[in-house]
């Protein structure tokens, strides 16, 4: 079972009533199972717990239903949001003393501390192109895929990087198992 750290899914809590207020939110928890919404109904989400990434993604379908009409791809913009508060406070040294590329394997290797059950592999291809693969998603975790790509997207904005592009190579919901990213960008 893949699991995510508990300050993933306190992050998105907290970005989704900062950003809708708690009323959408529990128009959002009157939408999950009755296990997964006992999880968000707990005052006590532990940022150093792990919990099933099923319901975070659960959560994350609730939520895009909800509050953007069951557009996925808000979850770029709304990923990014949450990364950058983390990549300007926690996560700062990274981003300020490394090129994007070192950035780039520093943040997998971050990221591979929010997911329990998933292995990540960053191979630098050339000078600003980049393919992160991520192997052990459930084909009902897609949804992660949009998170992820904001993750790497604004990580590589704040370290410098222009012109971020991205392109996926291999989605979770093609049921092969993993989920392989293609990023470029240009450093001025």
């Amino acid at each position: 079972m893949v699991e995510i750290k508990g300050s993933a899914i306190s992050d998105s809590i907290s970005s989704v009533k900062n950003r809708s207020g708690e009323k959408e939110y529990n128009k959002i928890l009157d939408l999950l199972s009755i296990d997964t919404r006992k999880l968000f109904e707990d005052a006590e989400i532990l940022f150093t717990s792990w919990y099933p990434l099923d319901a975070f993604t659960e959560f994350l379908a609730a939520d895009i239903k909800t509050t953007a009409d069951g557009d996925e791809n808000v979850l770029i913009e709304r990923s990014e949001a949450v990364i950058e508060k983390q990549l300007r406070g926690i996560y700062k040294i990274f981003v300020k003393i490394g090129s994007p590329e070192f950035v780039l394997n520093r943040m997998s290797n971050a990221h591979q501390s929010y997911f329990r059950g998933v292995v990540i592999d960053v191979t630098m291809i050339d000078k600003g192109k980049a393919i992160i693969k991520y192997t052990g998603f459930d084909m009902n975790h897609r949804l992660i895929e949009y998170a992820i790509i904001g993750f790497y997207k604004k990580a590589l904005e704040i370290s410098g990087a222009k012109n971020v592009n991205y392109k996926n190579i291999a989605s979770i919901k093609e049921g092969k198992g993993f989920f392989e990213l293609e990023l470029t960008w240009t450093n001025k």
